[in-house]
């Protein structure tokens, strides 16, 4: 079946749904609704419900676009001829993407997704991931029993110290905790090396005591009138 064109204003609404979309997503999470989408983009709700049937169509759109970015990291990655570097470049830039987006977030832990798309994720980006471990593996350069399943859950883990990063506002700039998932990222990536006798260097300081009692402080609830 011929997919019918959308008008050029239909196309345009389209793209500032998706646009605002993703930006209202990072900020808040997949718990965000299409009339929040709507209000950021400027355009009606009735609008919104044209363009995309539920939340769940804009969040697919949005996953589409955030998919093949993260599938053109893992190609550029694949081309590098260090096998090393190209998998700890993949693991930077993609952690770097979840780091800074609550929707990608939950995605990468399988929250908030349709079965169907989450399997559908899967089988565009789990074979690269394959590639990449078995690069590293073949030229002796990552442990033997490290698979592509575990660079997942790194990434999971570091996400989680980046979500409590940003949701620790009583914690200053000053302490370095933006980027503070980096430093558990360069702890793990550290532990995929097979056995050697240097150790990498951290990529940020770690927090001092003190900082890091204010960033884990729980919060008062919030209270709904």
């Amino acid at each position: 079946m011929t997919e019918i064109p959308l008008r050029k204003d239909a196309a345009r609404n389209r793209d500032r749904l998706v646009r605002a979309g993703r930006e209202v997503f990072a900020e808040r999470g997949l718990d965000a609704t299409l009339n929040d989408v709507a209000h950021r983009a400027g355009v009606g709700v009735g609008t919104a419900y044209r363009r995309f049937s539920d939340k769940h169509e804009l969040i697919d759109a949005i996953l589409d676009e955030q998919e093949a970015e993260l599938e053109r990291i893992a190609l550029d990655a694949l081309e590098d001829p260090e096998p090393w570097r190209a998998l700890v470049t993949f693991l930077e830039r993609s952690t770097a993407l979840h780091a800074k987006d609550r929707g990608m977030a939950q995605v990468l832990s399988g929250r908030h997704v349709r079965k169907e798309r989450h399997d559908l994720s899967r089988d565009r980006l789990a074979h690269l991931l394959e590639r990449l471990v078995e690069r590293a593996k073949s030229a002796g350069l990552l442990r033997e029993d490290v698979e592509a399943t575990d660079l997942v859950l790194l990434q999971i883990a570091c996400v989680a110290v980046a979500q409590v990063a940003a949701d620790g506002p009583v914690v200053s700039a000053a302490d370095g905790v933006d980027g503070l998932y980096r430093r558990t990222l360069g702890v793990m990536i550290d532990g995929l090396r097979p056995a050697r006798d240097d150790v990498a260097r951290l990529p940020v300081p770690a927090l001092e005591t003190d900082a890091l009692h204010r960033l884990l402080r729980p919060r008062p609830m919030d209270r709904t009138e």
